[in-house]
């Protein structure tokens, strides 16, 4: 009944990681293009890290971390 059972839990962590990569290539790809002229690229790597502030400015401020 439970032949196997290991090896397919153990397979688990293999599975994640293959997701997680497909959902991140799927997401970042159409952005390669963009990176080949300098003035996208600037474009692109602002927004990427004007919204990771805001998230983390937000996420702090919600959860009251620190003064801001």
């Amino acid at each position: 009944m439970f032949d196997g059972f290991w090896d397919n839990v153990f397979r688990y962590p293999r599975y994640l990681i293959s997701i997680v990569l497909g959902i991140f290539l799927n997401t970042f790809a159409p952005l390669f293009p963009l990176l080949k002229r300098p003035v996208t690229l600037i474009a692109v790597l602002g927004l990427l890290v004007g919204g990771l502030a805001f998230i983390t400015f937000t996420l702090r401020a919600m959860l009251g971390l620190g003064t801001i």
